[in-house]
């Protein structure tokens, strides 16, 4: 059994008492206080997230971002250095190896982040390809992530001396101070839980500080640690994929759609031929999202029908609670030949009973990035 790999700052979530799991290969805190109340912190004040077991990738030298423009689907050339966008790494048939944040730093550097599992995945598509003069380097250590998300999340970074008044989506790089030291980082104004919020990037072995002078921030003023159970069902609530659910080799951007993360006017990357055709075809299955209209909790991988007994038209690849409808909510790839749409009647066969969901289209709640 191979063992499971830790974040650095591991000794923290077990003294804030975290309970933990297996995702994508690492040990991850899922909750501390509950992920009801982590959940509604964030919607209402705000919330820390330590999402160190991202990948992280970069990708440099002469010509690096056209490269990276040449292979991962979005166009890096709407955007300009000290800004982020995500994008998607496609490989031949259209599906989907990863999603991923591409940070554009130059025209000769470009900062990836991949999701945990994939990163080596992402890496050697990327070195497969690369031109003489272009390397990639797998810096998954060399990285700490940490999520400041909320409403409260500019004031939390404002009381350690960080930037807020970028844009959504810009980045900006700077030094947090304490009464012992100086250390830089990463702000990215961006997130995945549909609330204001952060993500800051600190050197790993400096990890431990910069948390602790953030979670105090983040007591201040009225929030507190959240793990990936808040995460998953934050980012249900918006209607955000998650890789191997939403999207996997198997499903493409134009089923989850993520087309708006496609530069279809660029003349190569990953899948390209592939997306085309199934965009001009039109896709034979989209994501809906399904609210629960009677008492029950779906859950991925459950059987979508027409109706009450009737045919099955796709399948739940995502389902919760969610804290702030007080329903149960689902994402789901419905079959496009059912003719169902935004609106209709399904049901959800859940452990052989029948709940009648009302077909949406995400997010469920309302953004306020």
């Amino acid at each position: 059994m191979t063992e499971l790999l830790a974040g650095p700052i591991a000794d923290r979530h077990y003294a804030l008492g975290a309970t933990f799991a297996e995702f994508g290969g690492w040990h991850m805190p899922v909750s501390y206080a509950g992920t009801v109340a982590e959940h509604n912190a964030v919607r209402e004040a705000v919330g820390i997230f330590d999402v160190s077991h991202l990948g992280k990738a970069l990708v440099k030298g002469s010509g690096a971002a056209d490269f990276v423009n040449s292979t991962l689907t979005n166009d890096l050339g709407k955007i300009h250095a000290g800004k982020a966008q995500y994008t998607l790494c496609c490989n031949e048939s259209g599906g989907v190896v990863d999603d991923l944040i591409a940070y554009l730093v130059s025209d000769d550097e470009v900062f990836l982040v991949p999701n945990a599992a994939n990163t080596a995945k992402v890496v050697a598509a990327l070195q497969a390809v690369a031109p003489e003069g272009v390397e990639i380097t797998d810096a998954h250590r060399d990285y700490a992530v940490f999520a400041v998300q909320g409403p409260k999340s500019p004031d939390v970074l404002a009381a350690v001396g960080l930037p807020t008044d970028m844009e959504y989506m810009a980045y900006a790089d700077a030094d947090l101070k304490t009464d012992d030291a100086s250390y830089p980082v990463r702000v990215c104004r961006t997130g995945y839980t549909g609330e204001r919020g952060y993500e800051i990037l600190p050197r790993w072995n400096d990890a431990g500080p910069v948390f602790d002078a953030l979670l105090t921030e983040v007591t201040n003023a009225g929030g507190q640690p959240a793990g990936l159970g808040a995460r998953d069902t934050l980012r249900t609530e918006m209607g955000y994929a998650l890789h191997g659910h939403e999207l996997t080799e198997e499903i493409t951007p134009n089923q989850a759609r993520s087309g708006w993360a496609v530069g279809w006017d660029k003349p190569a990357f990953f899948g390209r031929d592939a997306l085309v055709a199934e965009k001009e075809a039109g896709p034979a299955r989209r994501l809906y999202g399904l609210k629960a209209t009677g008492r029950g909790v779906p859950r991925a991988g459950l059987t979508v029908l027409a109706g009450p007994g009737g045919e099955t038209v796709g399948e739940t690849t995502s389902g919760t609670f969610s804290p702030t409808l007080k329903q149960g909510i689902a994402l789901a790839l419905i079959d496009t030949a059912s003719g169902i749409k935004k609106g209709a009647e399904v049901v959800i066969d859940v452990r052989g009973r029948e709940l009648t969901c009302e077909v949406v289209i995400p997010p469920f709640v309302e953004s306020h990035v």
